[in-house]
């Protein structure tokens, strides 16, 4: 039977059918598959095997096959034409009813302007599929198998090169971790400062709070820190296990981090053996001046940077990188497992990408596309909507609108009537930061494709006081 099983491979389709055996096997097996077909299993128009084929398959006599075929032919539950085969007839299955909805769902807005997300109409799919053949053509068989949990090491080689020419990042390949994302990265460090005896983490008073989420389900509660117009102030750092940090670009206020900051937070991690996790999700857009370095720059024995192509090309790829201080290698490796759980494909389709210049080219004109829909933003407000204005420096895919005071939470209830999605800034807020609360809007630009933006802007100005 088994060796039947494993040379019938080649005379048809998989079916999995469960009859009854013994002297009703004919009627077993008819009501096997009419109640595949009626159930929905077996979708209308299906091909079924060969009666050689399920015959062989399921061990038994090919006649019985081909009588069931005939009883549910006649029956009107299958077809049989020449040259066709035999399939499931047209409008014979009854799939399972899906429950009625509660209540009405909510429609699609037309406008997204949530932060987070690039133009994903705008990914380089001919350059990417150039990359990708490319990689695939000159990959190695052995590069298919379970590798270094590190990731692959034309990628690690090809982010210390171009991290170090880009960002002032001091990495070598050695010291990169690839991840399956941000939030994979953020947990693999959460999980080995709580191993290392950390019970908090210092965060901004605004940032993602899936951020802080993350970070809850590895055991580490998440303080505030205040925060001005100089940026997040780490005067109130104590021992905290670590400190995680926007930079370059903080999210969402738009500030870059003073220098007298930027020297406070290193030299706290120097004194106290503290860690600072650098989140520079978007460092290549500044648009009115080179960007800003990274700082772990400053001090690669304490920070741990963390990059993402999310934003410089889709978070679809689900690729992110630590460059860890020599200390972390061998704990963030192991928190990993024992083997790469990224894809490896687009792992190697990235490096090229990077490698061939296609990377660069390609943050170039994106940092055009946003840099003309932020200056159209700024234009329409000062024209449709002179009492709110743009805070924060020109980077990045996202701007904080200023609002009169206590106008945030009838803008934002009134956004979908306009068909957009967007988020106030109270939705960033630190549940325990102390500072006074700002009405704001954060307004993602990134997002809508070019032939939307228009549309998006006009209905943006529509809901503004």
């Amino acid at each position: 039977m088994a060796d039947t099983w494993a040379t019938s491979g080649a005379l048809g389709i998989d079916l999995h059918l469960e009859p009854t055996t013994g002297p009703g096997l004919r009627r077993g097996l008819t009501d096997a598959l009419r109640e595949a077909v009626r159930t929905g299993r077996l979708a209308p128009g299906t091909r079924l095997p060969s009666s050689r084929s399920l015959s062989a398959d399921l061990g038994i006599a090919r006649n019985t096959v081909a009588d069931a075929y005939a009883d549910l032919v006649a029956e009107g539950w299958l077809t049989a034409r020449q040259g066709s085969g035999t399939r499931v007839a047209e409008g014979r299955s009854t799939p399972p009813t899906a429950p009625a909805p509660t209540r009405r769902a909510r429609p699609r807005p037309v406008h997204d302007l949530t932060a987070g997300t690039p133009d994903l109409a705008s990914f380089p799919r001919a350059e990417w599929l150039k990359a990708a053949r490319r990689a695939l053509n000159t990959a190695p068989y052995d590069v298919l198998g379970y590798g270094d949990p590190r990731g692959r090491i034309e990628l690690r080689t090809a982010l210390a090169s171009y991290l170090s020419r880009a960002r002032g990042v001091r990495a070598d390949p050695e010291r990169i971790v690839i991840c399956a994302g941000f939030a994979h990265g953020l947990c693999l460090l959460g999980t080995v400062l709580r191993a290392r005896g950390a019970r908090t983490v210092a965060v901004e008073s605004y940032g993602l709070p899936e951020h802080r989420k993350v970070l809850a389900t590895t055991g580490l509660a998440t303080t505030p820190l205040p925060f001005d117009e100089l940026g997040t102030d780490p005067a109130e750092l104590t021992d905290a296990g670590g400190v995680l940090l926007t930079p370059a670009h903080q999210f969402p206020m738009g500030a870059v981090l003073h220098r007298s900051r930027r020297a406070a937070v290193v030299d706290w991690a120097r004194r106290t053996g503290g860690l600072i996790l650098e989140d520079d999700y978007d460092g290549e857009f500044r648009y009115d001046r080179q960007p800003v370095g990274a700082l772990q720059g400053l001090d690669p024995g304490h920070v741990v940077y963390l990059g993402t192509a999310s934003k410089s090309l889709a978070p679809g790829l689900r690729l992110a990188w630590l460059v860890l201080p020599p200390a972390l290698i061998e704990p963030v490796t192991a928190a990993k497992g024992d083997v790469d759980s990224c894809g490896v494909l687009d792992q190697l389709t990235l490096a090229e990408f990077i490698a061939h210049g296609a990377h660069d080219r390609h943050v170039r004109a994106s940092r055009l596309r946003y840099r003309r829909r932020r200056d159209a933003l700024v234009a329409a407000l000062a024209e449709r909507a002179p009492d709110v204005r743009v805070t924060g420096v020109a980077a990045g895919l996202h701007a904080v609108l200023c609002l009169p005071p206590g106008t945030e939470a009838s803008v934002v209830q009134a956004a979908p009537w306009q068909g957009l999605s967007l988020h106030g800034l109270a939705y960033f807020r630190h549940e325990q930061a102390t500072a006074e609360p700002l009405d704001a809007l954060v307004v993602g630009y990134g997002t809508p494709p070019d032939h939307a933006w228009a549309g998006a802007l006009e209905a943006l100005c529509r809901v503004l006081p």
